[in-house]
């Protein structure tokens, strides 16, 4: 089962219920938005792993919103699939353009929909990114958003998990409070960065006295993590 997580932006319920059924079908986690403003919201708080966007909708178009979101650099990485009436050449055109990564017709259907969404997210995935990350018998899988420490799975918070999963795969270098916050949190994201030193706090107790070792503070910088004394 995916943990992979996907925003439906459509101004019409019946339309994002039908594409949510299908893709809560397929393992996905699904989130909803009606229009551009709570949509970007949405994309922050959640950081969603795919952007199913509609062309036409009130106030801020689909076609505005991809464009916002490619020029702000935390969300310039997010795959979007565009979804619309529209099917003229110029139109796919001008979709792509704006950052779309696929371009689906309406009527389109849900089995299509699921394929080019995989599709797209193998494309887009970073490679090594779904690869579990092993230090010391601690072991990080994102396919299944599970961390174990020599074989005994660790409860920990959606941030604890995001913050371990950035330090795993960017060992042995220092981050300041402030580049993980962009990192971890998003450049949108408006919190204090002594936020970071409670979350570092909270992660070295779930991972437990083995493994807390790890997540070093690096006095007058921040923090990084390395099996190195």
């Amino acid at each position: 089962m995916t943990a992979k997580t996907v925003l439906i932006v459509d101004d019409e319920a019946p339309i994002r219920e039908m594409i949510a059924v299908a893709l809560e079908m397929a393992d996905y986690r699904v989130l909803e938005a009606a229009n551009a403003q709570s949509a970007h919201s949405m994309i922050v708080d959640n950081q969603p792993d795919l952007l199913l966007l509609d062309w036409m909708m009130p106030g801020t178009s689909g076609i505005e919103l991809a464009r916002r979101l490619k020029r702000e650099e935390a969300t310039r990485e997010l795959p979007i699939i565009m979804l619309t009436a529209k099917s003229e050449e110029d139109n796919k055109i001008q979709g792509l353009e704006a950052g779309a990564d696929d371009y689906i017709t309406k009527p389109f259907s849900p089995r299509e929909l699921v394929a080019r969404l995989k599709a797209v997210l193998r494309r887009t995935t970073p490679k090594g990114v779904e690869e579990p990350v092993e230090v010391d018998g601690l072991v990080l899988d994102p396919v299944s958003h599970r961390v174990s420490a020599d074989g005994k799975a660790l409860e920990m918070g959606p941030t604890e998990y995001r913050l371990l999963q950035f330090f795993m795969t960017h060992q042995e270098r220092a981050y300041t409070r402030s580049q993980l916050l962009d990192q971890v949190w998003g450049g949108n994201v408006y919190v204090e960065e002594r936020t970071v030193d409670v979350h570092i706090r909270r992660l070295r107790k779930a991972l437990g006295d083995a493994h807390q070792h790890l997540v070093q503070t690096v006095r007058g910088t921040g923090y990084r993590f390395s099996n190195k004394v």
